[in-house]
């Protein structure tokens, strides 16, 4: 309750008043519930908008409502397909394709969102993965896709994830890739904090100062993919579809020469072998 008033005595009535009406979410876990209203109000939201509620289900009908949409929806699941809403029109029932469709529907004309998906997301081949994706490219402008690394959400999923930014309404032309190594953790179970902050500060540095006009080399960290390569490629949003790999020529001795070494190092475990069998009396 000390933190809850020093933070509300920091917030002007104005400010009061624009979160109280500005942050909602949604979960069906009544621990995250909870946690998610306690949070709020210990920073001077006093009447925060939490709810327990299954946004695929047929009971949830909100659309076009919110102008940022920050997601990190189950990695998998699936529904059954009697329960599921009926503005979703996907025609699958894994949850994680179904997420993308709903934030999509949730978001009104020109809201933007970010939204982190298993990467299987970026490349299946089923007819609901593909129309998924051409969700996000053609009725989106489809600003970022970022690939973390296996190992971000450890000791809970070890699966590798890629955040996603679009905005609902824009017009995509040239796509921001950017292939994130680290997030200044260790990325084994203990999750133990690395030197430095990895590539999460360059990331929005990145984003932030994006010229898509500007040539950039795929052989990079990141780079720009134009609209009409990723419609090739049957809106795949797999960052090795359009990285160019660096191949370092490795010469090799002769084999020849490899045969002549292999001999003098025989000899000379051949003579350090019979020292060996005279110091222990093995000699014949």
């Amino acid at each position: 309750m000390l933190l809850c008033s020093s933070v509300s005595d920091r917030i002007t009535n104005k400010v009061s008043a624009i979160l109280n009406d500005s942050l909602y979410g949604y979960d069906i876990d009544d621990t995250m519930v909870r946690l998610g209203l306690m949070n709020l109000i210990m920073h001077g939201v006093d009447t925060p908008h939490i709810d327990y509620k299954d946004t695929l289900s047929k009971g949830f009908v909100e659309s076009n409502k919110y102008n940022i949409i920050m997601a990190n929806p189950p990695f998998t699941g699936s529904i059954d397909k009697g329960d599921i809403s009926e503005l979703l029109r996907l025609g699958t029932t894994k949850t994680e394709l179904l997420f993308v469709e709903n934030i999509y529907n949730l978001l009104k004309i020109g809201g933007t969102a970010g939204v982190i998906v298993p990467q299987g997301v970026l490349f299946g081949s089923g007819n609901a993965f593909v129309e998924a994706r051409k969700i996000l490219v053609e009725k989106c402008e489809l600003k970022a896709v970022i690939a973390m690394p296996s190992g971000v959400f450890k000791p809970y999923a070890g699966v590798s994830t890629t955040i996603l930014v679009f905005t609902k309404g824009g017009e995509t032309e040239n796509v921001l890739f950017y292939d994130m190594q680290s997030d200044g953790y260790s990325l084994d179970d203990k999750r133990t904090k690395q030197e430095g902050n990895g590539d999460l500060q360059d990331i929005v540095s990145q984003f932030k100062k994006r010229d898509p006009k500007k040539k950039s080399d795929r052989k990079a960290k990141f780079f720009f993919v134009p609209k009409e390569d990723i419609v090739k490629e049957n809106y795949d949003l797999s960052m090795s579809k359009y990285k160019e790999d660096v191949f370092e020529e490795v010469v090799y001795e002769k084999p020849a020469a490899i045969l002549a070494k292999l001999k003098t190092m025989e000899k000379e475990i051949g003579l350090e072998l019979s020292e060996l069998e005279k110091m222990l009396g093995w000699e014949k």
